[in-house]
């Protein structure tokens, strides 16, 4: 990529423009066309996302795949003077984070939702991080990431400087923006509490890839972001492992193993994920009353942890075919029966501390909107 970009820089006049076309969830795809980019001597100056991909299309049904394209606007880097100041990564991390900020609840209002909107806040970060290009660390890279790095460089027979600063670092901070913000979309903002690290990964993996299948590498990335191990404190317990890719389980499924005790102690955080789908098993096997129990007995009524976690857990699991009268797939009817009871849940004992889902709204919406029978017949003798 690198040598077409330079003879792409080559060719261009000196103010062209080069727009670019790109579309990838992983991140090592972006980095090395960011990388490609800044050697052939271009910066980055704009980002747009386009859905390019039909809602029904065959080819991303029921997969976590991305329904758009991302446009990026290139223009050839001015060379810069010998003694121009060295830039420093903590100081544009917070720069790179700012301006995803900014355009992020833009991309939304647009219509850009799911992994698309990690994939179009890609753009904003990478526009900062070129345009102060070359970067270097002030402090060497974290010892975790610094291990990782070096094991994945053994394999090319490459050097790896701890103060080295890489694209990826970019898209690390942009996906870190756009989880804070989801959570505060999810949550509608009504409580300062925190959540856990392991239920916000779950809560955001079904937000961002709406399926209960979605790549290993995408769940470990959002995993980094969240703060979370993936195979000491996800697999085996939230999700599983399937060849490449990772499975969310449900309620019912995780009874069937191992569900962690019914106050969500798993460790020295309480994990609401963990509380809810107790909750949710003990409606589907028991009644609503008996999870209202449940969760009475272990103070967790009043706890504003667990009305959060709720609140962005109802946002994201898929609504039920009781309430839409649309079929779910198949992988996913376990997660829709676990809303269809958490919902339940919320109207008998968290109506003042929990909102109706905008979802449920939403998907509601065309079904009030289609008239009764009864409406019809009338409609129908007015007429005559």
């Amino acid at each position: 990529m690198a040598s077409i970009f330079t003879e792409c820089r080559r060719v261009l006049k000196k103010d062209g423009i080069l727009t670019l076309m790109f579309t990838h969830k992983a991140t090592g795809a972006w980095d090395a066309l960011t990388k490609g980019l800044m050697a052939a001597g271009f910066v980055i100056t704009a980002s747009w996302p386009v859905n390019t991909e039909a809602e029904g299309s065959l080819h991303i049904k029921d997969k976590s795949a991305a329904n758009s394209t991302i446009l990026l606007v290139c223009r050839p880097r001015e060379d810069r003077k010998a003694d121009t100041e060295i830039h420093y990564w903590e100081d544009v991390e917070l720069e790179v984070a700012k301006a995803v900020r900014l355009r992020v609840g833009e991309f939304q209002e647009a219509g850009i939702t799911g992994v698309d909107l990690y994939l179009a806040s890609f753009g904003p970060a990478l526009e900062k991080f070129s345009e102060y290009w070359p970067l270097q660390r002030g402090t060497p890279r974290p010892e975790e990431e610094a291990k990782k790095r070096k094991k994945q460089a053994a394999l090319f027979e490459e050097e790896v400087d701890p103060y080295s600063v890489t694209p990826e670092d970019a898209l690390t901070a942009a996906r870190r923006e756009v989880k804070q913000w989801r959570l505060e979309q999810l949550t509608h903002k009504k409580s300062l509490a925190d959540m856990d690290p392991i239920t916000a990964w779950f809560v955001l993996a079904w937000d961002a890839f709406k399926a209960a299948t979605f790549p290993y590498d995408e769940g470990l990335r959002l995993a980094r972001a969240v703060g979370v191990d993936l195979e000491r404190d996800i697999i085996g317990h939230l999700a599983k492992k399937k060849a490449s890719d990772i499975v969310l389980l449900d309620s019912k499924e995780r009874a069937a193993k191992t569900l962690p005790p019914s106050d969500g102690s798993r460790g020295t955080v309480p994990v609401m994920i963990d509380a809810l789908h107790f909750a949710a098993f003990t409606i589907r096997t028991k009644n609503t009353e008996a999870a209202r129990e449940v969760l009475e007995r272990n103070g967790l009524l009043d706890d504003p942890s667990f009305h959060n976690a709720l609140q962005a857990v109802l946002e994201v699991l898929p609504v039920s075919k009781n309430f839409t009268k649309i079929d779910v797939p198949k992988n996913a009817e376990g997660a829709s029966s676990d809303f269809e009871a958490l919902e339940s849940l919320r109207k008998l004992a968290f109506t003042k501390h929990v909102q109706e889902p905008e979802q449920l709204k939403l998907a509601l919406a065309p079904v009030l909107a289609m008239p009764s029978s009864d409406s019809k017949v009338e409609a129908t003798a007015n007429l005559l």
